[in-house]
């Protein structure tokens, strides 16, 4: 098997090695998880996650779903079904791509997911006050979320002056940044510098960056202050 060839996939930096979006919030032992893609349960055990009390789904693709499947571990050191919010549309999704965890005649061992719609309103996970971001990834709508000051969206590359007054206010700001040339559906950096900057918000962390980003060491020194590509495992505290 050959491998990538790329400068970040080459790259000794822990910095350049990045798995598939997600983040874990916790407040008051409350711990909540967003989106749970390929790499779900190698974070959950690069983390030492033991205990889950919920996952909020941002959309339905691949990269975002994948390893929902692995939610079984949790059901199993907590003994219940995982509660799992998200859009109607995306909870449909869900139904049909694990299929085998919904229907009548079960297999043992089958993951339990406890699916939750969610639209606009804000709703509260523990002491977690979240409040749904709506966001445009090229034609589909996705959700990011606002967790206290702290903002997250990925996937995306419209904010609409309605998501931007959500964001108005946090502390902490997460948005996508895939690569440096033109996408249809993420912003590139220059794009999401200027939405950062738009944003007021003092600190802003970049996400879902690609490999044609290029490597944190070269592109984080050119970014404006206050703005920073994230890394995995980056810890924020607010």
């Amino acid at each position: 098997m050959v491998g990538c060839p790329c400068a970040v996939c080459s790259s000794l930096d822990y910095k350049d090695k990045r798995l598939r979006t997600s983040i874990l919030v916790e407040q008051d032992g409350y711990r909540i998880g967003v989106d749970a893609g390929p790499d779900f349960r190698q974070q959950m055990l690069r983390e030492r996650v033991e205990s889950l009390d919920a996952l909020l789904v941002t959309h339905e693709h691949r990269d975002h779903l994948a390893g929902l499947d692995d939610v079984r571990a949790f059901n199993y050191l907590q003994n219940k079904a995982m509660p799992i919010f998200g859009l109607p549309r995306v909870l449909d999704h869900i139904r049909r791509e694990f299929a085998y965890a919904f229907g009548e005649s079960k297999y043992p061992g089958v993951p339990k997911m406890d699916l939750i719609e969610v639209g606009k309103e804000p709703f509260q996970l523990g002491t977690v006050a979240i409040t749904p971001i709506p966001v445009m990834h090229y034609k589909l709508p996705v959700l990011g979320f606002r967790f206290g000051d702290f903002s997250y969206v990925t996937d995306s590359n419209y904010l609409s002056p309605e998501a931007m007054q959500i964001i108005a206010g946090s502390k902490v700001l997460v948005l996508n940044a895939l690569q440096k040339e033109p996408h249809i559906s993420h912003y590139t950096l220059d794009e999401a510098v200027e939405v950062a900057l738009q944003s007021g918000v003092a600190q802003v962390y970049f996400i879902h960056m690609s490999h044609k980003l290029g490597k944190h060491k070269e592109v984080n020194p050119s970014l404006p202050p206050g703005i920073s590509l994230a890394w995995d495992g980056l810890e924020v505290n607010i």
